[in-house]
């Protein structure tokens, strides 16, 4: 990033209205990419913002808010993709948000991040089992990085800390929100590993 504007973010000063959110949230929505959990960590301050919710800066904003201004300034470099290279696909998702690190091994065997996503879930999608979350984020993820996942020539190596979804592949009973689910994840050609 350039020097000039890591200072800016170094010395933002905290927000007092939710004007002064809004312009921090419209810098910070141009690297979303490059931020791992950004989803997770901004949401403080998005609520922040919203009509129904009078403006506190409280703990938690203030957490969200300096998480945010470290990230920019620490953010691990990305390599960019590699087609001809081993792909590894970590998933995760929380309550309230879906997330993903693309990432590959360069030629020292060193894993390295490509991309990261970040989605916040809507409010139907917070209501879901934790088991159809982890595996949103997984089709979320699939989705957002297709032309990459599908031109890869070598299986995709799919890790998320969630066991029961080693079982998803190969049950024969869905309930009615996975029933369209299999041909989503018809792209996932490589292994399961769970943590």
């Amino acid at each position: 990033m350039d020097p000039d504007k890591v200072k800016t973010i170094v010395n933002w000063e905290t927000p007092t209205c939710v004007t002064d959110v809004q312009a921090f949230i419209g810098f910070a929505n141009f690297y979303w990419r490059f931020i791992k959990d950004f989803s997770k960590i901004i949401t403080p301050l998005v609520n922040l913002t919203k009509k129904s919710i009078q403006f506190k800066w409280d703990t938690t904003c203030e957490l969200s808010f300096n998480a945010l201004k470290k990230a920019f300034t620490t953010a691990p470099v990305l390599r960019p993709f590699d087609w001809n290279k081993e792909v590894i696909l970590e998933t995760d998702a929380s309550d309230y948000v879906s997330a993903g690190v693309l990432s590959q091994y360069d030629d020292n065997g060193v894993l390295h991040p490509v991309a990261f996503f970040s989605k916040k879930h809507s409010a139907t999608e917070c209501n879901y089992e934790i088991y159809d979350k982890e595996l949103l984020a997984i089709i979320r993820c699939f989705e957002e990085w297709r032309p990459e996942l599908e031109g890869t020539p070598s299986p995709i190596k799919v890790i998320t800390d969630h066991r029961n979804l080693e079982y998803f592949m190969t049950t024969k009973l869905l309930n009615q929100k996975e029933l369209h689910l299999p041909s989503k994840l018809s792209l996932i050609t490589g292994t399961w590993n769970t943590s």
